[in-house]
Formats: C-alpha cells, sequence, structure tokens
C-alpha cells in the first residue's frame, strides 16, 4: 500500500477537504425532512424534493449562475413554473408506493392496533422464508422506503433475489433507523452541521434545514483518562480532570444538542457508547407515529456492532457516510453475502464468554469474512445470555465482518425485560417480528434458512485463552501462553516478535517505587485493566473478577502496587450489581478501584505510568505487558511503554495482575504465595460456572436499569453548571485549539469543484499489510516531539494540556498533523526503522509523515 505526496496539494488535508466538500453538495441537494410517519412518507418526499430544487437547482438548469449567492433567492423566483410541474409530478409519485398493497395492521392482544408496517409474507415470495434474518432487514427497509427515485423497486427485487445477486456484487440503496455516535468521532461530525450551517447561510439559504433528519443519539464516552488510580475518589477526581481538559468540547457537544433537532447528547460520566445502546437506546423495533419497522443503526465507531447481539442491525461506518444518513440519504452498500455460524453444546465449567469470543474472532478471521454478514444460530444460542452475545458480535471489526448477527428470540426479550423496556413495549416487540417473520422460536420447527457459507462450532470445544501479544485475532490457549511468549521474545520483530537477544532475554530492572523495592523483567505487567466495552457489559465476567478477586484476598495475595490497575464500567449498572454482590470491597483491596464510566484504556487513555516504572521500562528497554478486557491491542496503542499488549476476560486480568507476568504456565507455576505460606495456584482462585451463576442470579436486577437510566440525561453537576449560547448558528473561536472551523466548505459555490489532477507525485509511505485506523489516525496519546504537539505548543499549550488526538478531532489542523502520526508505524522507505517518519522524495531527507506532506509549502 503506497500513500503520495504531490507538489500541487497537501493530501494531508486534500482527501478529507475534496470529499466533505462533494459530500454537502450532495446532501445540499437532498435535503429533506424525512417524515417518520411512513404513510405520508412519499408526500414528504414530495415536498422535500420542492424545497431541495428552491436551494440547489445545479447551475447549469435554465443557465442560471449559481455562483451569486446573493441573487439565490429572484433567480428561483424565475423558476417557479418548473418547480411547480416538479411538485405535481412527485405529489403523483406520493399517492402511489409500489407496496402499499403489503401495508398491514398489527393488532394488539387486547384490541386496538399497535401501528401498521409493511409485510414482509404478504409479498407471497418464497425466496423470502429462505433468506438470513440480517437480509430480511435490508429488504424491509427497501420496501418501507420504495420511492423509486432513492429506493427502486429494482433494488428490492435484488434483496429478494438474494441468493443469486449477493455473488455479483450488486449495490443496493439502505436507510438507517438512527446514528450513533460517540464523542470522540461525534464532534468533527457535529462541526461539520455546524459549518454546513454557515455555508448555507452565506448562500442565502434557510440554515434551520441542516439538522440530522434520523435520530441520533451521541454518548460522550471517549475522554475520560486514567490519571488516578487505586483511590476511592478515583471517579470523581479523573472526572474533575476529564471536564478541565475537555469543557471546550463538552459546552461545543451540548450546544449541539439544543442546536440541532433529533439529537440527543448522553453526558459523560454515563457509561461506554455501546453498552448505553445495548441496555438503554436499542429500540429493536420502532414505533414512529404508528408506522412500525426493525430498529437498524449505523455509528461512526466501529464496535457499532455490539448491538448486533441485541437483533439490531448495526455496524461503523466513516464519518462522511454517518453525516449522510443523518441528512436523509441512503447509504449505497455491496448486497453482502453471510456466514451462516452454527453454534451447538455448551460451555464447560470455568471458560468464560470471553474465551468464546477470542476463538470466534480466531475461526471468523481465518474463514475470510470482509464485508460480509455473520449470522449465529444453532442449538447453542440458547445456552448464550445476551450479553455474552453482545461480546461476540462486538468484536465484528476484529474478525473483519460488517455485522456479527444474533436474530432476536426469547433470550432477547427476556433482556429486554431485565433492561427496564415496559412489558408493552416488549410484547409490541414481539408480535411485530412474529408477524413480519423476523422472530426465531426455538421451540418450533426451523425453516432451512441458505447462507453464502457455513461454519460449525461446539461450545464445549472452547478452552481458556487470551489473544496478543499485538492483534485481536492471535488467539493463545492459556495452556500454550508461557512457551508462547518465550517463542515472542526469540522471534524476528513482527506481531508475534520481539527480536530480544538471547543474553538479555532474563534481564532484570531492579527499581525503587515510592520507597519499597522492586523489579521488572520481560513480560512483567505493568497495567491491568478491566475496560472497554466488549467485557463490561457482561455481568458474568465482571462478577467473575470480582470473584477471583475475593478469593485471592481470602488466600493472602496481592496485586504489586506498581501495576497500574483499573475498573471502568460501562454503565452505572456494573457498579450497582457489584456492590450488591459484595464483590466491589474485594476488586478495591486488589487495586481494582472504579476510575470512571466510558472507554479508557482500550482507547489509549491509560493514562501516565509512575515515573519510576516509566524509567525502568525506558532505561532498561523492558518488553512490559498490558492486560486488558477490551477489544484494541495494537502495538502503540494501549500505552507508549507497553510493547506487549493482551486482550483477556476480566478474571484473567485480576489474575495476570496477581501474577505480575505473562510469563507464567497458569497449569503448573503458582501465582504466588498465600499467607499460610502455601503457593496459591490459578485452579485456587479460578471460580466455577455455578458460582458466577449464582452471583449473576442474586445481583443483577431489574430495578438498576430501570434506575440507571431514568436519570441518565439529566448529567451531572459540572455537565449541567456549562453554559452554552441558545443561537443556532455556532460562534467559532480562533484561538481555540479544540473546536476549528475547517475549511471544507469556505468559499463554494453551488457548483461541485470536480477532481483536480495530480501532477509530480512521489511516494510518501509504502506499507505492508494489516495497517488499520490507528496507524492512519490514532487516538491516543499525542508525543511530545509529534507535529502536533509542536502546533500545541506554539499555541501556548502545555504538554500535560495536551490530551489525546481523539479528543482534538474537532481541530482539522490538529488531525492533519497527527495522520500516520502512531509511533509503531512501520514504512517501507525507513527499511527497518519503526516510528512516525518517511523519506522525503526527492531530497532523502528524514521527516516526519506530516512535514513531509508539507515540505514544499503547498497548503489548502
Amino acid at each position: 500500500m503506497a500513500v503520495s505526496s504531490s507538489a500541487s496539494s497537501s493530501l494531508l488535508r486534500a482527501a478529507s477537504l475534496y470529499s466533505r466538500t462533494r459530500f454537502f453538495h450532495s446532501s445540499f441537494r437532498n435535503l429533506s425532512p424525512s417524515s417518520p410517519s411512513l404513510l405520508n412518507h412519499q408526500r414528504s418526499l414530495a415536498s422535500a424534493a420542492v424545497r431541495s430544487f428552491h436551494c440547489s437547482v445545479p447551475r447549469w438548469s435554465h443557465r442560471l449562475d449559481w455562483r451569486s449567492p446573493f441573487s439565490l433567492r429572484a433567480q428561483i423566483r424565475a423558476v417557479n413554473p418548473v418547480i411547480e410541474r416538479l411538485e405535481r409530478k412527485f405529489s403523483t409519485m406520493a399517492a402511489e408506493h409500489p407496496f402499499k398493497a403489503v401495508l398491514t395492521s398489527l393488532p394488539k392482544p387486547g384490541g386496538g392496533e399497535f401501528g401498521k408496517f409493511y409485510s414482509l409474507p404478504a409479498l407471497n415470495d418464497p425466496r423470502i422464508d429462505k433468506l438470513p434474518y440480517s437480509i430480511r432487514i435490508l429488504l424491509e427497509s427497501a420496501v418501507r422506503n420504495c420511492d423509486n427515485f432513492q429506493v427502486k423497486e429494482e433494488d428490492v427485487e435484488k434483496i429478494i433475489d438474494w441468493q443469486n445477486t449477493s455473488p455479483k456484487q450488486v449495490e443496493i440503496p439502505f436507510k438507517p433507523a438512527r446514528v450513533l455516535l460517540q464523542d470522540f468521532t461525534g464532534v468533527p461530525a457535529v462541526v461539520d452541521l455546524a459549518c454546513m450551517r454557515d455555508a448555507m447561510h452565506k448562500l442565502g439559504s434557510d440554515t434551520n434545514k441542516i439538522n440530522p433528519l434520523v435520530p441520533v443519539d451521541l454518548v460522550i464516552d471517549h475522554s475520560v483518562q486514567v490519571d488516578v488510580t487505586r483511590s476511592e475518589n478515583a471517579v470523581q477526581a479523573n472526572m474533575e480532570l476529564e471536564f478541565q481538559r475537555n469543557k471546550e468540547r463538552f459546552s461545543f457537544l451540548k450546544w449541539g444538542s439544543t442546536a440541532f433537532h433529533n439529537m440527543l447528547v448522553v453526558p459523560p460520566g454515563s457509561g461506554i457508547v455501546h453498552q448505553v445502546n445495548l441496555e438503554y437506546l436499542g429500540r429493536v423495533v420502532f414505533n414512529t407515529n404508528g408506522m412500525l419497522y426493525p430498529d437498524s443503526v449505523v455509528g461512526t465507531d466501529s464496535h457499532t456492532t455490539m448491538i448486533d447481539g441485541l437483533g439490531v442491525a448495526g455496524w461503523g461506518v466513516g464519518g462522511i457516510e454517518a453525516e449522510a444518513a443523518m441528512l436523509g440519504q441512503p447509504m449505497s452498500m455491496v448486497l453482502p453475502g453471510v456466514v451462516g455460524f452454527k453454534l451447538s453444546g455448551k460451555l464447560r465449567n470455568g471458560v468464560t464468554a470471553t474465551d468464546l469470543v477470542l476463538t470466534v474472532t480466531q475461526i471468523l478471521r481465518k474463514h475470510g469474512v470482509v464485508g460480509k454478514f455473520v449470522e449465529f444460530y444453532g442449538d447453542g444460542m440458547s445456552e448464550l445470555s445476551l450479553a455474552d452475545r453482545a461480546t461476540i458480535a462486538n468484536m465484528s471489526p476484529e474478525y473483519g465482518a460488517t455485522m456479527g448477527f444474533f436474530p432476536v428470540d426469547h433470550v432477547t426479550l427476556q433482556y429486554l425485560k431485565l433492561t427496564g423496556r415496559s412489558d408493552e413495549t416488549v410484547a409490541m416487540i414481539e408480535s411485530y417480528l412474529r408477524a413480519n417473520k423476523m422472530f426465531v422460536d426455538y421451540n418450533e420447527p426451523q425453516q432451512e434458512r441458505v447462507y453464502s457459507s457455513y461454519l460449525e462450532l461446539n461450545l464445549a470445544e472452547v478452552e481458556p485463552c487470551i489473544s496478543g501479544p499485538k492483534r485481536p485475532h492471535d488467539r493463545v490457549p492459556l495452556r500454550e501462553m508461557k512457551s508462547d511468549w518465550n517463542s515472542c521474545l526469540n522471534n524476528k520483530a513482527g506481531f508475534k516478535g520481539f527480536a530480544v537477544p538471547k543474553e538479555a532475554q532474563d534481564k532484570v530492572a531492579k527499581f525503587s517505587f515510592h520507597g519499597q523495592p522492586a523489579e521488572l523483567r520481560h513480560g512483567s505487567v505493568v497495567i491491568a485493566a478491566i475496560t472497554s466495552c466488549t467485557n463490561t457489559s457482561n455481568p458474568s465476567v465482571m462478577l467473575g473478577a470480582g470473584l477471583v478477586a475475593k478469593k485471592a484476598c481470602e488466600l493472602g495475595l496481592q496485586v504489586k502496587p506498581w501495576i497500574k490497575t483499573s475498573l471502568a464500567p460501562g454503565s452505572g449498572v456494573v457498579t450497582k450489581y457489584l456492590l450488591q454482590s459484595g464483590l466491589q470491597e474485594y476488586l478495591n483491596k486488589q487495586g481494582f478501584h472504579i476510575v470512571g464510566y466510558g472507554c479508557t484504556t482500550c482507547i489509549g487513555n491509560s493514562g501516565e505510568l509512575d515515573e519510576s516504572v516509566a524509567s525502568a521500562i525506558s532505561e532498561n528497554d523492558i518488553v512490559a505487558s498490558a492486560v486488558l478486557s477490551g477489544n484494541r491491542n495494537f502495538e502503540g496503542r494501549v500505552h507508549a511503554l507497553t510493547r506487549a499488549n493482551y486482550l483477556a476476560s476480566p478474571p484473567l486480568v485480576v489474575a495476570y495482575a496477581l501474577a505480575g507476568t505473562v510469563d507464567i504456565d497458569f497449569d503448573k507455576e503458582p501465582i504466588g504465595t498465600g499467607k499460610d505460606g502455601k503457593s496459591v495456584y490459578f485452579k485456587d482462585i479460578w471460580p466455577s460456572t455455578a458460582e458466577i451463576a449464582e452471583a449473576v442470579q442474586s445481583s443483577v436486577l431489574p430495578e438498576m436499569f430501570k434506575s440507571t437510566y431514568e436519570a441518565i440525561t439529566k448529567g451531572n453537576p459540572m455537565w449541567n453548571q456549562l453554559s452554552v449560547p441558545s443561537s443556532t448558528m455556532y460562534s467559532w473561536d480562533p484561538n481555540s485549539t479544540y473546536i476549528h472551523e475547517p475549511p471544507y466548505f469556505k468559499n463554494m459555490t453551488m457548483e461541485p469543484p470536480g477532481a483536480h489532477g495530480v501532477k509530480d507525485a512521489y511516494c510518501l509511505l509504502n506499507f505492508g499489510d494489516s495497517i488499520t485506523t490507528d496507524h492512519i489516525s490514532p487516538a491516543g496519546s499525542i508525543h511530545k516531539d509529534s507535529p502536533a504537539a509542536k502546533f500545541l505548543l506554539d499555541r501556548g499549550v502545555e504538554r500535560k494540556d495536551f490530551n489525546s488526538y481523539g479528543s482534538r478531532r474537532g481541530n482539522d489542523e490538529v488531525m492533519a498533523r497527527g495522520t500516520f502520526a502512531n509511533i509503531r508505524l512501520v514504512n517501507k522507505l525507513l527499511n527497518g526503522e519503526v516510528g512516525p517518519k518517511t523519506v522525503h522524495v526527492p531530497t532523502g531527507e528524514k521527516l516526519y509523515v506530516f512535514d513531509a506532506a508539507m515540505v514544499q509549502g503547498c497548503r489548502i
């Protein structure tokens, strides 16, 4: 993979500028307040098309000069006869929904109706019965939104004939029901909406037409960092620091929640976006003004797929795609193949959902599922809790699938009741999905469905495991971990190697930690974090972690004080059931105090290591380890000083923290010495499946979910004290280093500028495989010597206030400098040297990537 540099433009800016400008022109011409009531959908489309025409007839239409925004209204009046003809045409279309004959009433059991819906069985096509459930959701959307304009009848036919059309890579339009954002990715989306309003104003049109046309939920969850840990006051202290660093961003988002319609902002400190989505935001079935349809969602976070565990079709998309969906445009997508993954059997005693998901990830990665849906089915489904399913679905990006989908069944309905959805809502959901053949009842004979390919896993074959040291799909059975680690030390530098010379492998780095003697070796754990949406939504593994901590305490084992331990629950519900069970007390004793409610270590917000630990690692070139319950462990993401990063279940995170190293065979070697002087082994602290099930049964209660989410949008005192202007136009601060007015729409006209030629281009970067978004646009800490750091220092920002790249995504100046700034970037032009630099062609000078792109002084 090569990325080139041009003498005529900075590619770090050009791609974003061009794509966003093209997107804006496209959106500008298709603005339409999409009526939630599908009974009036076509009429809305007709009037919207006319409104779009008023503000966006292209320059070449009727020879009008659209470059003069001051004369727009006068020029529009000149084409009123054309507009009237268009309005009549679209009004005719509105009265003739191609599938109006299948619009069906859904009766309530006690009389009356839940609403109306577009019935797939009423299409009377036998091909539908064999469609995967995930494809049926695409089909229902196409039928409901069919207007022969944005969605055509032939699109519906393509989906019905999925078995024949999907191998041909045909494209279809898809309109998701809603959009989900977290704050790292949500801030630039709101920035774009704000500057779109500016552009509308400059072009003399109605700025209030810039609004999300589908529900947008934004959860502020990626800003909290683990600055304070091992303290009862950690949550409050970290939140105070979070608000100090991010007050400007938070004020901007709070302004957006009032300035834009159809946008819900969940304040910081509420939980991780995907867990909040699972427990609260997920509708499963929408009932909007009497029209029933399946919930579906696209999000700007790749792990939006977690909602697939609830039977809601959802996946991650780029910011521009999400903004297009927000503005009512259909997404163009290739009709995907669907891998049928059959589950059978039951997990063995002591095996966790995390072990299962790491196994599934490896199987699917090997099978090859990029661009595909994966749909799970089989008798083993009844053995998986909803939280287990969500854990598997969450990891879809790691195994490469668009979705890891679990159709709605009785387990889903039980979870909806547990999490506080009303009985009437659950009854409506079940009635609709049964009526539209989207519900799986394993008590009934199963209709054979067709899949593109088939896989099967007997759950009894799953064994305890972790993944690493640098990729989520590099699964290592726990029994092989010690030998695998030693291989990694010996192997040449790469995904499974550190190339540590034999003579240096037994090195011991002795140091003083707050007056206590301490030592580190290769493999020593310095970060142990129960973090991320993947596992913190799952009561079985969270309570399992508490049981490990309890057993260890009772035997006299203690986590070494220099290991940075943390617990970041995905929602306030987790805290309630850990307290209810009495297990939080033991987690605290092992250093796993709650540090905040959000995505912390997994996104790179792990905070600084103690200076003595950091020095011991750096001065002795120690390959230090992090063990975390997250979903991403790419080198350089968790922390700059942890070169080995392992994904593990929360109970295993505690176990490895107690052992203090990943260089251990849990079957044969003791974890430590107990208070009675005897060796304590892994089996002595590991809870049984029955113990965990009992803790879940007695501690996880419906009232916890209800009380947590009743107050979720009310915020906390610091959020509520933020004062924001009531204007619908944003007042940009030119001195801000967080929120910056982007250049995308400045000086734009009604005519798209078109593509520009690339001349005198040279290779900027030359990559191999496994380049991820982490390398292209890091979310973690800003290195002190980077171009972004220099930019901030030049503007008076002290190093302690750098925050992270993710937190500064609202400033294009910072993010341009952060592009390809990952400290573990492997660029072939550097001949083996690792880092965010390149060789400038043709001078041969070694520079930071941004500096190389800008060396000839060309800027947009």
